[in-house]
């Protein structure tokens, strides 16, 4: 049972002790930032610092510029946060260490993009814009990611990678001093506040037969009663709850030129990491993607088709933390193949609301249930009593392996 732990290379780089101290935890393998969004992170262990800011979405090595040639959009350098080969650093450390090295890339996700150049954001019935949201529609946004993905996964020594938010991302997103909790919206609400109406979008609409005006229009009729505080389809879950507000026609439209377009981002990308890695000398580069077996769930977990899915990339990984696992990979289990990899993926961080005391427990379900692998996140994050669980339950669940 292979498990592998999340890491940034800030982490790492500058610790001397960080690499042995994740090996010492008793998984295989780091799964470690190549290409993040913005974040302020907690590194408890580091003997230089305690808080890392990140500023803004960047990658965590040098861009190949002959690569970015000709692109409208590129990626961004990162700062002081990451400075130079930051990940080059980080994965020949743990490597030394005995680990193996994934890489972790970030991709739909990117609020300095939308601020820079608000065109290529998601822009919602009410004409706002979505700045942490590239509209993944849009013909420079998806260059821009296919490229990304295949420059970020296929870094020096790495065996594989782990592409998230390769899909729509949409309004729930934490985004700063976040205030928009006033009013809940249930999940047909999330769902439609997170159409995109751009001018892409809006044709996309108009070639199913569907004024994107018209549309527009009946997601603001549906919205209507939500903002005045009624409870609006939460007694339908699901397609039924979305047909509900909106109306199973429309509905249907959204449904397809959205999953049309996550469709084709997920094979591009793929296909451009694959084709990176071969020509590397890595054919069996492994590709995953973090996903939600709900095609129209946007964000890190990107919404996904199972058996779309499992047929273009080697396998996924799955929010499982909290029950999840339940939900998760039965859905994903009859679309396996021999060599399919579900991940199972538990936050281990109990104040952001991990349980690393029931990993144990939670990780032999979720193998009941089909994983083939685990997933742990954070490394970097967890304070030392996580750590401590982990490796714990890490040591009873190899024995356990090791009687079956």
């Amino acid at each position: 049972m292979k498990t592998s732990v999340f890491l940034y290379p800030w982490d790492v780089v500058g610790d001397p002790d960080a690499a042995r101290r994740i090996a010492d935890l008793g998984v295989q393998q780091v799964t470690l930032a190549s290409a993040y969004h913005s974040t302020r992170a907690l590194t408890p262990r580091h003997p230089r610092h305690r808080i890392v800011t990140a500023e803004h979405a960047s990658v965590l090595y040098p861009v190949d510029e002959a690569r970015w040639a000709g692109h409208e959009l590129r990626p961004y350098a990162a700062g002081a946060w990451a400075p130079g080969d930051a990940y080059g650093e980080a994965a020949a450390a743990l490597a030394d260490a005995g680990l193996e090295v994934h890489s972790w890339v970030v991709l739909a996700h990117n609020s300095r993009l939308g601020a820079e150049r608000p065109d290529t954001s998601v822009v919602n019935a009410y004409g706002d814009r979505y700045p942490w949201a590239p509209c993944i529609a849009r013909p420079a946004v998806a260059a821009y990611l296919v490229a990304l993905a295949a420059e970020a996964a296929v870094r020096p020594g790495a065996g594989g990678t782990e592409l998230e938010s390769c899909g729509w991302y949409g309004l729930a997103h934490l985004h700063a001093h976040d205030k928009i909790g006033g009013v809940g919206l249930d999940e047909a609400a999330q769902y439609l506040m997170s159409l995109c109406f751009c001018d892409v979008c809006g044709a996309g609409y108009a070639e199913s037969g569907v004024s994107p005006e018209a549309l527009a229009a009946a997601v603001r009729g549906a919205l209507r009663p939500v903002w005045a505080g009624s409870v609006v389809g939460a007694t339908e879950a699901g397609v039924a709850g979305i047909e509900k507000l909106l109306g199973a026609e429309l509905a249907a439209v959204t449904f397809a030129w959205r999953g049309g377009v996550a469709r084709t981002l997920q094979e591009s990308a793929v296909a451009a990491v694959r084709a990176a890695a071969r020509a590397a000398g890595r054919p069996d580069f492994q590709v995953l993607l973090h996903a939600d077996p709900v095609p129209y769930h946007t964000g890190a977990n990107a919404g996904v088709d199972p058996a779309h899915v499992l047929g273009v990339a080697d396998g996924v990984v799955l929010p499982c933390t909290g029950g999840a696992a339940a939900r998760l990979l039965p859905a994903f289990t009859p679309h396996a193949v021999g060599s399919s990899v579900l991940a199972a993926n538990f936050t281990v961080v109990s104040g952001m609301g991990g349980a690393p005391g029931s990993l144990e427990r939670d990780a032999s379900l979720a193998l009941t249930l089909g994983a083939t692998e685990l997933r742990l996140y954070h490394g970097g994050l967890a304070s030392a009593e996580d750590l401590a669980a982990v490796s714990s339950a890490l040591s009873v669940l190899s024995s356990i392996a090791g009687r079956a």
